[in-house]
């Protein structure tokens, strides 16, 4: 039995920059920037409330786009789930899979953001 639910929304930002990305979605949704984290230069993070999802902007060498995460507490457990639906792997990155719906969109499968509601909002598998 594992957890999962949707956490966020990542907007995928080819090459440019990143920083005036930020500001500019920031201000298009009404949200403060966090301070950016040393250990991930190509990723920056959107103020939410913890009822909204997580808002990410991350540096990316393929076209923009906007992709989700879906967040669990059994990241393995949850790709092989979503391959019996009819979605593949695309790639491991650190701790999460990129995967591709039957649609072709892709999104992550992602360890816990928001640990505190995952258990208690997130779908029961």
């Amino acid at each position: 039995m594992h957890h999962s639910r949707l956490v966020g929304f990542v907007i995928d930002c080819q090459g440019g920059d990143l920083e005036q990305a930020t500001h500019f979605w920031a201000r298009a949704l009404g949200k403060e920037v966090k301070t950016p984290e040393p250990e991930s230069p190509t990723y920056r993070e959107l103020k939410t409330a913890p009822d909204e999802p997580v808002l990410l902007l991350q540096q990316v060498d393929h076209p923009s786009r906007v992709h989700l995460d879906i967040e669990t507490d059994d990241v393995e457990a949850e790709a092989t789930r979503l391959e019996g639906l009819g979605a593949k792997r695309i790639a491991k990155v650190q701790t999460w899979w990129v995967m591709e719906a039957p649609t072709g969109h892709r999104f992550c499968v992602v360890r816990p953001q928001r640990p505190e509601t995952l258990a208690s909002r997130g779908n029961v598998w």
